[in-house]
């Protein structure tokens, strides 16, 4: 039996939608992508979204817009992808991580609260493995600190505070004190990579709260200046009659969404109810499981929020990486993928070479070395979870 990590869910539905783009003769951006935006923001309950071609560029845009640059500062979590660090680094400005709280994948908040400075623009909390942060503790931080904080810009003024950007790569279809992932933060990022529970193959969308002064359609056409060249008029507006001509306001960069993704994410989302129950149906039976074994497990569904069921952290009490990383290879050679999420972004050449330290991060490396990720995802039958946890406890308990 041989049962990949995280393959895309396709079926024939979306198969016949991008034939019907390729034959509609719009293929980049256009009614899909705009529909698919409409879409994305009635299920977010967000006044508006913009979708562009990865959550990378979503952050990066989103700092641009807010007039994030050198002399600023970003903070994020030491335990997470490279993408909600690098983006400050692009805009010019200073990262700063914080540790995990002990035996927890969220940052220590009271240590976030001491990074805090008044060079402090922007906080990027970690939506890990599809469980949404706790937001309310972030935002009274944020109030808490809002004398430190030096708006440089109209925007950043009308925030008044420390601005919070959710990294909710892995959150789509989060939910927590009955609000949708997509209307906590002041801006959230969703990635729709190959990877993730709903899949453009490519691509992320950014959504946000209304911001007092501040008017929607002013806010989403700065993406849309910033995503395609600095172009004031869309291919889709070029069409009409006589309105060839355009002008370029600023050099910026090319990262839109075409309608070929935008297609497959429509078809996506009309399934996405189903996929979400899929998910939760996988991580019950591997909790029923795996919750008496000697693990620490997440919690992806309580009183108070519900996950997207992206990713099935465990972590083994009492092994070190040489134990974890041999029940990986003993996994795959079981035909099982086996994946960490994450190994801590101080340990990387990148963030080494920038002076972060590993040492620094006790908690991050912590909930690392003991880290394992089992596969979950909706093309896995019955059958190959029962296989997965069998094998996983012959092997943790030897």
């Amino acid at each position: 039996m041989q049962i990949p990590f995280s393959p895309p869910d396709m079926t024939e539905a979306e198969e016949i939608e991008v034939a019907q783009v390729l034959r509609s003769g719009w293929i980049t951006t256009g009614p899909r992508t705009k529909e698919f935006e409409r879409q994305i923001a009635s299920y977010c309950h967000t006044p508006k979204v913009v979708c562009l071609n990865s959550a990378t560029a979503c952050m990066e845009m989103i700092l641009r817009v807010l007039g994030v640059g050198p002399g600023d500062e970003v903070i994020t979590s030491a335990y997470t992808y490279t993408a909600s660090a690098s983006v400050a680094c692009h805009v010019g400005a200073k990262l700063v991580m914080v540790d995990t709280a002990p035996n927890s994948f969220e940052m220590d908040y009271e240590q976030l609260a001491q990074a805090i400075t008044s060079r402090t623009k922007v906080i990027i909390p970690v939506d890990l493995a599809g469980i949404i942060c706790d937001y309310d503790r972030i935002f009274s931080i944020a109030n808490d600190k809002k004398q430190l904080f030096q708006p440089s810009n109209k925007l950043q003024n009308s925030i008044g505070r420390v601005i919070i950007l959710a990294d909710a790569a892995h959150a789509f279809g989060a939910k927590r004190n009955g609000k949708m992932c997509g209307e906590i933060a002041d801006f959230t990022s969703f990635s729709f990579h190959a990877v993730k529970n709903l899949t453009t193959a490519e691509g992320g969308a950014l959504t946000w709260r209304s911001i007092p002064g501040i008017d929607n359609e002013w806010l989403y056409q700065q993406f849309q200046l910033l995503s395609l060249h600095g172009q004031n008029k869309d291919a889709l507006a070029k069409t009409q009659l006589g309105a060839w001509e355009y002008d370029i306001v600023a050099p910026n960069f090319k990262c839109n969404m075409t309608d070929i993704m935008a297609g497959i994410g429509l078809v996506q989302l009309k399934r996405y109810p189903e996929i979400l129950r899929r998910r939760q149906q996988i991580i019950n039976r591997y909790d029923e499981v795996l919750r008496d074994q000697n693990l620490q497990l997440l919690l992806h569904y309580g009183e108070n929020h519900t996950s997207s069921g992206h990713l099935y952290l465990v972590r083994l009490i009492g092994r070190e990486i040489d134990e974890r990383n041999e029940i990986i290879i003993k996994m795959a050679e079981r035909g099982i993928a086996c994946n960490v999420h994450y190994k801590p972004l101080p340990m990387m050449t990148a963030y080494k070479n920038l002076g972060f330290d590993i040492a620094n991060y006790p908690n991050a490396y912590n909930q690392y070395r003991n880290e394992i990720t089992l596969p979950l995802h909706t093309r896995l039958s019955d059958e190959e979870i029962e296989y997965v946890l069998a094998n996983f406890i012959n092997l943790i308990s030897k």
